[in-house]
């Protein structure tokens, strides 16, 4: 459980996440990267890529709503603001 804490509340992909949000658009996650973790790699986005391939080839996005809304807005642009639209549709 502790690992859980740590990861919401103190973890790499949750510090690289907030600083890519706060940046509104203006940097990618590898500027993020390079920035805040000396070139390390956070495993959440490679995590978030290979997982929408297997549900878009599985066709399988709007089961996954969530999933999909962070996608959208970690690699396709969209406001931080359209998860809460977007599942508020579901």
């Amino acid at each position: 459980v502790a690992d859980l804490i740590v990861t919401c509340y103190g973890g790499r992909n949750r510090r690289c996440a907030e600083a890519f949000i706060r940046a509104a658009g203006t940097k990618t996650f590898e500027d993020v990267e390079q920035e805040l973790m000396n070139g390390q790699k956070i495993q959440g986005t490679g995590t978030c890529k290979e997982v929408m391939n297997i549900l878009k080839r599985s066709n399988l996005q709007d089961e996954y709503p969530l999933f999909t809304s962070i996608y959208k807005i970690a690699f396709e642009k969209a406001a931080p603001e359209s998860m809460i639209l977007f599942l508020g549709q579901q």
